[in-house]
């Protein structure tokens, strides 16, 4: 539910009907001649490849100052930073000014691109209903790092962000500076930084040697955390709302913009 590979489910799911759209302009529209499909296949090919682009210029530029304050950041598309409806505008305009004087190449290119609208479009619901009936908060009870008990149920009434994360993890030591300033930044949230199968003394000093200060450092040395999110992967971020419901979720590294956009298209959302 949270990610397929390195990649979230938005950006595997936008990428595999892509490539379904592809397929269906270059072999199943059989009524088209072998030519014409071909032809189209290659324009679609195109297509997509600046829909995509396009898609991704204009959601770095709709968060330009995150990105421009680290630009290493604008180049990973695995944080699923897309405006989709740029992307799709874009590669329809010019798949039809391609195919303005090529009409038997029209129908098999607009065939592939309405199945992949359709095959996202269902993702897009799929996904919406797994996060209706994906579990809530989970009632643990955790350690801060003096070692006091913590009852994750205590959050409950604010949004949180949760996330899993450890000090040998090379992503999560990138995307922890990332947290600090957001946590500094919306302080009606609650960021919870679960740290996974790691000792007190070292989650402590990998945080002082960081120069990085959280206000709700917890302890999960069994890793039951990803357990109850079903996840094996670190980083995880899961989003909850004020019911401790799970309203959104991200695997891998997090940049400023996506973490920024979440927090305001989904927790600022949520009664």
């Amino acid at each position: 539910m949270i990610g397929l590979g390195p990649f979230p489910m938005k950006t595997a799911a936008l990428v595999s009907a892509a490539v379904l759209a592809w397929i269906v302009a270059r072999y199943v529209l059989r009524s088209a001649d072998a030519a014409s499909r071909r032809a189209a296949a290659s324009v679609l090919f195109d297509a997509l490849a600046l829909g995509l682009l396009t898609a991704r210029v204009v959601y770095v530029l709709r968060w330009w100052p995150d990105y421009a304050a680290a630009p290493a950041s604008i180049i990973a598309i695995g944080d699923g930073g897309f405006d989709v409806w740029a992307g799709i505008l874009a590669a329809l305009a010019w798949a039809y000014w391609r195919t303005r004087q090529r009409p038997a190449q029209r129908r098999p290119m607009f065939a592939g691109m309405a199945v992949g609208l359709a095959i996202w479009g269902v993702m897009q619901v799929g996904l919406t209903f797994m996060l209706r009936e994906a579990p809530p908060l989970p009632t643990l009870t955790l350690t801060d790092i003096a070692g006091r008990p913590v009852p994750l149920e205590r959050y409950r009434g604010k949004p949180i962000v949760m996330n899993l994360w450890a000090s040998w993890c090379p992503p999560c030591r990138r995307e922890m500076p990332v947290l600090a300033q957001a946590q500094a930044d919306y302080p009606e949230v609650r960021f919870l930084m679960i740290n996974q199968g790691e000792a007190a003394p070292t989650v402590e000093t990998f945080v002082k040697s960081q120069g990085l200060a959280f206000d709700h450092l917890l302890l999960d040395p069994e890793s039951q955390t990803m357990r109850a999110a079903e996840t094996r992967a670190l980083p995880t971020t899961l989003y909850f709302d004020t019911n401790g419901r799970l309203v959104d979720a991200h695997l891998g590294e997090l940049t400023a913009a996506r973490l920024r956009d979440t927090l305001h298209g989904r927790l600022k959302q949520t009664p």
